[in-house]
């Protein structure tokens, strides 16, 4: 990206990669937002192509990126996206600034630098790149952890944009949407489990008051992870079993992530995730 970068010459660039078809009007939808002097960059869709057969993990990453979209868009209503999917997203040129060379998520320290030169990203769900979910739950799960490392990788090198009294809603956006979700989010997890199990305990576990409730709901969650884990090894699809059993995917990931940046152990290169056909 570096090195292509210096070869541009056209006021605006458009990332993509290499594996995703983009929608007919994906392009325009996207150059059409520059009009206004204060987008820095725009954030296409990633879509899931899901097909009826699909295992835990299309079922789990199409439901994962339906809500992510979401997110995206009423981040954008409020102010700007927090960071731009690398599938297909678009910056003015002149705001591009060089990544390390050991950058992890490149597509995201690219499209928060431009925000923090008091740009925003915004966010058109019409201009979308479609491509195939993850080949099985160890594919997806290889992705999750690059991304996860990336993460913490990024929160470390954004570190000024956790300042809320300089970037005010934009530290707030990128605080709750993506600090949280691959630091504190995953470890309170961890800590509700013994948490949940002391309150079931002591207010009386089959008593079934709001503790024990909540215990036993927790129970059952996990429970479904588990079952789900066991019918996709089974070639067993029930896609309702998918959501539980993906988000501990998902989860999990963090924590695996957060081990491999502190081993440093993490490569720079793209190892490609094997997608279903």
């Amino acid at each position: 990206m570096n090195r292509g970068m210096k070869l541009v010459k056209t006021p605006i660039v458009v990332f993509c990669d290499a594996n995703t078809l983009l929608g007919k009007e994906s392009i325009r939808r996207i150059v059409n937002l520059f009009s206004n002097p204060i987008v820095g960059c725009v954030s296409g869709e990633k879509r899931i192509f899901g097909k009826e057969k699909d295992a835990a993990a299309g079922a789990g990453e199409g439901l994962y990126w339906k809500y992510e979209s979401t997110l995206k868009k009423w981040d954008a209503e409020l102010y700007s996206v927090v960071g731009a999917a690398g599938e297909l997203f678009a910056i003015r040129t002149e705001l591009y600034q060089e990544v390390e060379k050991d950058t992890l998520l490149d597509d995201f320290i690219i499209s928060l630098r431009v925000a923090q030169k008091g740009y925003t990203i915004q966010y058109d769900p019409e201009a979308y790149a479609i491509e195939t979910a993850s080949a099985n739950v160890k594919e997806e799960l290889k992705r999750k952890i690059r991304i996860s490392a990336g993460g913490i990788q990024s929160v470390v090198r954004l570190g000024s944009l956790l300042n809320i009294f300089k970037y005010g809603t934009l530290s707030f956006q990128y605080i709750s949407h993506r600090v949280l979700r691959w630091t504190l989010a995953p470890l309170c997890l961890l800590f509700i489990i013994p948490a949940g199990i002391a309150l079931a305990l002591n207010e009386g576990i089959f008593e079934f008051g709001f503790y024990s409730v909540l215990w036993w709901l927790q129970v059952l969650f996990y429970f479904s992870a588990l079952l789900g884990w066991y019918l996709e090894n089974k070639s067993i699809r029930v896609k309702l079993l998918f959501v539980p059993y993906y988000f501990f995917i998902m989860n999990l990931s963090v924590f695996l992530g957060f081990k491999r940046y502190l081993k440093g152990s993490q490569s720079v290169n793209w190892e490609r995730a094997k997608r279903g056909k």
